[in-house]
């Protein structure tokens, strides 16, 4: 198998609410809506998120998202009006997470200094 992306797949009860969440999130509006309940933020160094309107499967997804640093999006997302956990430190890094509104746990990560992935 050759791995072109990998998407994250998350499913929310309410769609318009989710797409309004995750553009919070992000930072962005999703890239398209390909089909009736579906959402994507495509081209994200080789991953995506895609947002799905499954109510009866929404509320139990985790996903991390790795970011540069904890602190920028910390202040991005405090001024987008969503509020992170406090960090965890260790010795993998920082870590903070954030729930959306069907409870779906969202895990933001910045590894150590130094780190390649």
């Amino acid at each position: 198998m050759t791995v072109q992306g990998i998407y994250a797949c998350l499913a929310v009860a309410d769609f318009e609410r989710g797409v309004i969440f995750y553009t919070r999130l992000m930072g962005r509006a999703p890239d398209d809506q390909p089909m009736p309940g579906m959402a994507q933020w495509r081209n994200m160094n080789g991953a995506g998120l895609q947002l799905w309107h499954e109510p009866e499967n929404a509320g139990h997804g985790r996903t991390t998202i790795v970011v540069s640093v904890m602190d920028d999006e910390r202040c991005r997302l405090t001024n987008a009006g969503l509020a992170l956990s406090a960090d965890m430190v260790g010795d993998w890094g920082v870590v903070a997470q954030i729930a959306d509104p069907d409870g779906n746990q969202i895990t933001l990560a910045e590894p150590p200094k130094g780190f390649v992935g």
